[in-house]
């Protein structure tokens, strides 16, 4: 009975500490028709004010997480290139971690181009995994799952 309270205890905590990197970052997903079967997907993180959110691409030295979206497998869709980050990036030694890293304030767009394989109505989805730090702290790694249509 000890056992299962420890567990229950340190299972809500790490519950909880997750729900705060999500509460940090507004999340919201959108697909934009640029083309003939041509999509762009846009993922946008509003950051709330003092924190920041990690690249996808970090230095060799630093120890934050980087934001790794993954997309789920669709036999409609192909990828045309890399995840794109369009927003204010600042390279530089942070406070909390001591290390250079690259991350974004405010917000930051991830848009990745697709094409649809045929005219069909379809959707894609996935998973993004991101962290934030302020000047004192980082909170534990967060995950927001992701669904766009494509029409």
């Amino acid at each position: 009975m000890k056992s299962f309270f420890i567990i229950s205890i340190l299972f809500f905590i790490s519950f909880s500490a997750q729900a705060q990197s999500e509460q940090k970052v507004k999340w919201q997903f959108q697909s934009v028709k640029k083309g003939n079967n041509v999509y762009e997907i846009r993922l946008f993180a509003r950051i709330d004010n003092g924190w920041h959110l990690y690249s996808q691409h970090q230095t060799n030295d630093a120890i934050a997480l980087p934001t790794s979206i993954i997309f789920s497998k669709n036999p409609l869709v192909s990828f045309i290139g890399p995840i794109k980050e369009k927003g204010k990036l600042f390279d530089e030694v942070e406070t909390a971690t001591r290390t250079r890293s690259r991350y974004y304030t405010n917000n930051v767009q991830f848009v990745q181009s697709v094409k649809l394989k045929k005219s069909i109505k379809t959707s894609l989805s996935g998973e993004i995994e991101f962290m934030v730090c302020d000047d004192k702290q980082c909170l534990p790694p967060g995950k927001v799952k992701f669904l766009v249509k494509l029409q």
